[in-house]
């Protein structure tokens, strides 16, 4: 269990060391279902919170915990600090906590640091670098739509025991964050899906992107959906992915290749990118991608009148406004739509 040393605590870098920050709040029933074990929860928390350190390449050091309670429930409070525990003790770190009376609300501070000059940021990108993600995509939202749709998809028992684990423990890439350090132009974790967040690495960069929709990676229970614009759909637009997508000269590719080798989940690259602002989904043909109308157990979408996104139809991209993160999945709506699969 991550002991808290107090409340409060002095700290300094080492020399050539430069601090990373991040913070970020959870509430209950607006970032994860008010039934969610505690446990889960607690992975949950420390886990988006080393997903952005690692966007930055940065070490975790310190993670500092603010945690309300509705009473204090010492059982409740036992499994959570267990869903931290492994993660915790993987990258070392140490915690400042409180606890207090008031809604169940969580919010985490974690301090990192990575040399000087090295942190990866979303600005760095330049023409024709090639965009690569971690991991794959969309299974954390396949988990919601399964929960949530009156019509499942009847995926298998492994494969739904998958992609619920993904939804509700994902792994931060802390490590594969560390050895991205000079060879990353640009880096970003998908909290809010790979369409959003890699236009908020492309805007930052001034910069646009193409992704080829093939190239998404897919796990075997996206690739058992029937309908394959439906897992593309998913990969695209759903969130707490928690991967990283980042960017890399062609002149790096080989240096890259070689960490990689190292990293505990594959790479895939999956665009590249360009001078013409907004994020364009291609298919094999060159045209831009569309999931289409045909038989779908269930579309998982953001809410159209949600302040999260905003769609231009002059550049064919979706923004998501940075003031807030991370809530794209938490504001998920899912519809059902079906067709003749004839039709």
């Amino acid at each position: 269990m991550p002991k808290y040393a107090a409340s409060s605590a002095a700290m300094s870098l080492p020399d050539g060391m430069d601090l990373a920050v991040t913070v970020d709040t959870l509430v209950c029933g607006v970032h994860f279902p008010t039934d969610t074990p505690p446990f889960d929860i607690g992975h949950k928390a420390l886990a988006v919170n080393l997903s952005d350190l690692a966007a930055m390449g940065a070490k975790p050091d310190w993670a500092a915990l603010s945690l309300t309670l509705p009473e204090m429930d010492r059982s409740w409070i036992s499994e959570f600090h267990r869903g931290m525990e492994v993660l915790a003790e993987r990258h070392g770190l140490r915690f400042l906590g409180d606890i207090g009376i008031g809604p169940l609300t969580i919010t985490m501070q974690l301090y990192g640091q990575a040399p000087r000059g090295q942190a990866l940021r979303r600005d760095g990108a330049r023409s024709w670098d090639l965009i690569f993600v971690t991991g794959t995509l969309g299974d954390a939202g396949l988990a919601l739509a399964e929960r949530f749709s009156t019509r499942k998809s009847h995926l298998s028992m492994e494969h739904q025991a998958f992609v619920d684990r993904r939804l509700a423990r994902p792994t931060p890439r802390v490590e594969e964050g560390m050895r991205l350090r000079g060879i990353a132009t640009a880096a970003i974790d998908i909290s809010d899906g790979i369409t959003a967040d890699l236009s908020h690495l492309a805007n930052a960069s001034g910069l646009g992107a193409v992704v080829e929709v093939e190239r998404l990676p897919l796990s075997d229970a996206l690739r058992e959906l029937p309908d394959r614009a439906l897992a593309w759909r998913l990969a695209l637009s759903s969130g707490d992915d928690y991967e990283l997508c980042f960017t890399a000269p062609p002149g790096r590719c080989a240096t890259l290749m070689k960490a990689a080798r190292r990293f505990s989940c594959p790479i895939a690259r999956i665009g590249h990118m360009v001078e013409h602002p907004g994020v364009r989904i291609l298919d094999r043909t060159g045209e831009v991608f569309s999931p289409g109308e045909g038989y779908q157990h269930f579309n998982v979408h953001v809410e159209a009148s949600s302040p999260l996104t905003r769609k231009d139809a002059h550049h064919d991209r979706v923004e998501v406004t940075d003031s807030i993160r991370r809530d794209a999945i938490h504001r998920v709506s899912v519809s059902e739509s079906f067709a003749s699969p004839g039709s």
